[in-house]
């Protein structure tokens, strides 16, 4: 059974991706994570904030100032839920839009994508500490927008 994923807020229309077609792409990637480690996505919520949210929840959640590109909150499962990943994914429209044009051929709209499949690699249990893990949670992130591309979504 896919993950259910649910998104909370409204992408700015600068971003240039629906919400529709975001939902699809964070299913996409829960898939993919889900696979990787072999334990189900059961549900993910995607808030969609600006910098000044995200710096409140990255506060909040993790201790630390400032707005990020994405923030990651794991859950157990609830008494009564079936065993898998449960999750909130914190995701900075408004850093999207900035970040994308100082990368080459990128919209704002893939950069957002980026930050879902990140944030689905850390509910994975992926870790970016270290550089050569950083390394490799890139590498797989964009290869998984590419197989999102190829399958047209």
């Amino acid at each position: 059974m896919p993950c259910k994923v649910t998104i909370e807020g409204r992408v700015p229309a600068k971003v240039g991706i629906g919400a529709s077609e975001l939902r699809r792409a964070a299913e996409f990637f829960a898939e993919r994570s889900s696979r990787r480690v072999g334990v189900p996505f059961r549900e993910v919520s995607v808030v969609l904030q600006d910098d000044a949210a995200s710096d409140e929840a990255h506060r909040a959640v993790m201790g630390v100032e400032g707005a990020t590109d994405v923030i990651t909150q794991g859950f157990d499962a609830m008494p009564g839920e079936k065993e898998g990943v449960y999750g909130e994914l914190y995701v900075n429209c408004e850093r999207a839009a900035s970040a994308a044009p100082r990368r080459r051929g990128w919209s704002p709209a893939k950069e957002l994508l980026l930050y879902v499949a990140h944030g689905m690699d850390h509910l994975s249990g992926a870790d970016d500490h270290a550089p050569a893990d950083y390394v490799r949670m890139r590498r797989r992130e964009l290869r998984w927008l590419g197989d999102l591309s190829k399958e047209g979504r």
